[in-house]
């Protein structure tokens, strides 16, 4: 009997002893997981609670690729991995799996991002030249059509005087060459050729094709009318007349503006909106030739322009704002949103714009007759109303590169389903690309009632990339639901999705699926 009561405390003590000793866990990380660094670091450090062995361990790149030149050493409960110099930015990847003292193995991955994350990159195939060449040509043709055009229609029908006219001709020579090059631009842009594919026919037919085409066909048209009208000629005042409707027509034949619903609004509110433009801006210089050269006898042409400028400004003013109303759609979206932040911009400037013409009107122009400082001050703030004219120009010429946010359609998030008899558990996933993604995750009982949990964790890999388990804790949320968010996937995939929920102290529901994770 005492034989077998020291066998059995024998028993015991090694059993107590072998479940005192657990597997190695993680306990410190540099860089953090989850951490956005301006450079690569010179190497990962990773520590655990006891010493460890290296088993496998795993580096991938931003740009997805399997590196084999990372050097591995180990110090007792540290293991460091030390980066290749040429890691290039993105998400980083470093998947591990250790040997602890128990002789078990333990197995993770610790994430961080060199720059922006993987999947937030833009494109790499995107052409910054052509993107460029799109961004002047735009600019260039709002020379053309305000400046040149507008300045035209001034010089025919306001000033009645051809003074001034050597920056519109300019501009019209500038524009016309940017009009054709939007064109061939847009062709590139939707082919997705390079800017030596403009010697090909593809780009200019497939440009043409779309309501762009015919729009930049009126503008030419406008410009090379508002050329002719330069000349000393019976028709001049009418084919100036011609031209300047021709500006509007042209804006309201194509864009996010003129194609927004209701059409029948959107589209005379753009006509409108361009004519005052050019009305207003193509003045400006005109008016400041005409104050430096003479100006007691500019003085009846400014005050003609006054009178039909503050109409002209609050048309600019009403339209402005309904074809805000009508991009924006809520005004959050006015700081939420690239567009929107270009036409805070614009707002800001025309604003600035508004003040000085405001200056000009009710004090500088009174004095014009009988101060000449007047005068001087006068020609130089129409030509800081120039400069900021010039600004607006290449700001919302921005507006090519982003849809209005009218536009957006919020990306449907993805879902998955898990189901057991004891559980099922709701994974939403949004947007669901390789990326940043939240989230959601909503516990219910096997009968459909929601199931009450003290914690929950949320783990994800992806076996085909050899990326091991990454452990994330979930937090209940106001709407009942436990969250988990930004959560970086930087590779597209079919990742191993594992959630456990703690609902009681002694028991743990854990229930696991595949996830398809798409390319952004």
């Amino acid at each position: 009997m005492r034989l077998l009561a020291a066998l059995a405390t024998l028993l015991l003590v090694i059993g107590f002893a072998t479940g005192a000793s657990a597997h190695a866990a993680l306990v410190a990380v540099e860089p953090a997981s989850g951490s956005r660094l301006a450079t690569a670091p010179k190497a990962v450090e990773l520590r655990f609670n006891e010493a460890v062995a290296p088993g496998a361990i795993r580096l991938i790149d931003g740009a997805g690729r399997a590196r084999d030149d990372a050097r591995v050493s180990a110090s007792g409960e540290t293991i460091s991995v030390a980066m290749p110099p040429d890691l290039p930015q993105g998400t980083v990847v470093v998947s591990y799996r250790v040997i602890s003292q128990d002789g078990h193995p333990v197995a993770g991955s610790v994430i961080f991002s060199i720059g922006m994350p993987t999947g937030t990159q833009p494109p790499a195939n995107v052409d910054g030249g052509l993107n460029v060449l799109i961004w002047l040509a735009r600019v260039g043709l709002y020379l053309g059509l305000f400046v040149g055009v507008g300045g035209v229609f001034f010089a025919r029908w306001v000033a009645r005087s051809m003074t001034g006219m050597t920056v519109p001709r300019i501009a019209l020579v500038i524009g016309l060459p940017s009009a054709v090059a939007s064109l061939g631009a847009l062709g590139l842009d939707l082919l997705g050729l390079p800017l030596a594919a403009l010697a090909r026919a593809s780009p200019w037919k497939v440009a043409f094709a779309t309501s762009t085409g015919p729009a930049l066909l009126v503008a030419i048209a406008a410009m090379l009318l508002a050329l002719i009208a330069l000349r000393s000629a019976w028709y001049a005042r009418a084919l100036a007349v011609i031209a300047f409707v021709g500006v509007g027509l042209s804006l309201a034949m194509t864009g996010h503006a003129a194609t927004a619903p209701p059409e029948m609004l959107t589209r005379p509110a753009i006509f409108l909106h361009g004519l005052g433009v050019a009305l207003w801006i193509g003045a400006l210089v005109p008016l400041a030739v005409l104050v430096s050269k003479q100006a007691a006898a500019a003085l009846p042409v400014v005050n003609r322009f006054s009178r039909i400028a503050a109409p002209a400004v609050g048309l600019l003013a009403l339209t402005g704002l309904g074809l805000a109303i009508v991009q924006l759609e809520k005004l959050s979206a006015l700081v939420e949103t690239r567009y929107g932040l270009i036409l805070a911009i614009k707002l800001a400037l025309v604003t600035l714009l508004l003040a000085l013409a405001a200056l000009n009107r009710f004090r500088l122009t009174p004095g014009l007759a009988r101060d000449e400082k007047a005068a001087a001050a006068l020609r130089r703030s129409i030509l800081l109303e120039c400069a900021i004219a010039l600004a607006i120009f290449a700001a919302v010429a921005g507006w090519r590169f982003t849809p209005p946010p009218r536009t957006i359609v919020p990306e449907t998030p993805l879902a998955i389903h898990i189901h057991t008899d004891k559980a099922m558990f709701q994974v939403l996933v949004s947007p669901g690309k390789a990326g940043i993604d939240d989230f959601v995750l909503q516990l219910m009982t096997g009968d459909a009632t929601p199931l009450t949990a003290k914690e929950v964790t949320l783990t994800l890999s992806l076996p085909e990339r050899g990326i091991e388990p990454m452990e994330r804790a979930a937090e209940i949320g106001p709407d009942g639901y436990w969250h988990v968010r930004k959560v970086e996937l930087p590779f597209a995939g079919r990742w191993h999705v594992r959630v456990d929920a703690l609902v009681t102290d002694f028991e743990t529901i854990a229930l696991e699926d595949e996830l398809d994770v798409a390319q952004p």
